[in-house]
């Protein structure tokens, strides 16, 4: 396993949330498959400010470092990560992307 830097104190949620991407055993490779598809759709840029956390009955959640971002996920980008994400996955898998801010409940 890789060590990261101490970057100092942050919330526990944070640590958790951090936790949950990093390791598989809470997710099934169906949905690792899905998460992985949209990254690499999103391309590094985008995956470095908007990182796949959850997918569940079609719906994809992806939380993103600033409302910036989230805006143009929503208006402009996001329909087109979804749709290349799909064609990697061989069909409609993706149905919705639901973009919140990260730290947002």
């Amino acid at each position: 396993m890789e060590r990261k830097d101490f970057t100092g104190p942050r919330p526990i949620q944070d640590a958790i949330r951090q936790l949950f991407r990093e390791s598989t055993f809470a997710r099934p490779a169906a949905h690792e498959r899905v998460l992985k598809a949209w990254s690499k759709a999103a391309g590094p840029t985008w995956d470095a400010r908007a990182t796949p956390v959850a997918f569940r009955t079609g719906a994809l959640t992806v939380e993103v470092v600033s409302s910036v971002a989230l805006q143009e996920l929503r208006d402009f980008r996001g329909e087109g990560f979804r749709s290349q994400a799909n064609r990697a996955l061989g069909g409609n898998v993706i149905r919705k992307v639901v973009f919140k801010l990260k730290g947002r409940a």
